[in-house]
């Protein structure tokens, strides 16, 4: 489980393909990021949850499979891309974004950025099949940033689109201020959406 507060930026280093298909990334990140991870432990990557294997004190490489491959923006990765890193969550520590799982829901697509005072406004593109788990001041992970929904509409039956705003402690923290319109990025919706959808779901399919 992790908060959506970005942690530190890391840097691929190198995408190896291995046997079947599947990938191992290694990433480098600051030692200060490095120094309490062990193997085996969850770490964020750009929003995916990925297990932390072959540490130094400046690096760790993770598997990704087929599956994360397909469904995630990992797929896209190319040495020297920024990412955005956090650690699992500890008990006892303060939440200050929403609950992240790490498991990416779909890939969502810059439309436009433009300026609001001293932060942005970025509209986004998404698959309809998210349009019921998101909603305006709802949260939503973006590259496993923790934002909130400032609108919601709809573009046509394939997808739809919301705004977030980002300030400039983010745009500066974060990859999303290296991407430009048409950029791809991971989604993950807010798990309180996503019960409540399935709880509406099975009371509807009871009722009939």
């Amino acid at each position: 489980m992790f908060t959506g507060l970005i942690q530190e930026l890391g840097e691929v280093v190198a995408v190896l393909p291995q046997h079947g298909g599947d990938v191992r990334i290694q990433i480098a990140a600051p030692a200060s990021f490095m120094a309490d991870v062990r193997l085996g432990d969850s770490v964020a990557v750009s929003g995916v949850c990925l297990t932390a294997l072959a540490l130094s004190d400046t690096q760790f490489s993770a598997d990704v499979s087929l599956e994360t491959l397909r469904l995630t923006t990992l797929g896209r990765l190319q040495a020297g891309w920024k990412t955005n890193l956090e650690k699992s969550l500890q008990v006892g520590q303060r939440l200050g974004g929403h609950f992240v799982s790490g498991h990416v829901d779909g890939i969502g697509q810059v439309l436009a950025i433009s300026d609001e005072a001293r932060s942005q406004r970025w509209d986004f593109s998404a698959p309809h099949s998210l349009a019921r788990f998101v909603a305006e001041k709802g949260s939503i992970a973006i590259e496993g940033v923790s934002l909130t929904v400032n609108a919601v509409w709809t573009i046509d039956r394939a997808c739809f689109g919301f705004s977030v705003n980002l300030i400039p402690h983010t745009l500066q923290h974060t990859n999303l201020g290296a991407l430009t319109q048409g950029a791809e990025v991971n989604l993950e919706i807010d798990l309180i959406a996503r019960y409540l959808a399935r709880q509406q779901d099975v009371l509807l399919a009871s009722a009939q």
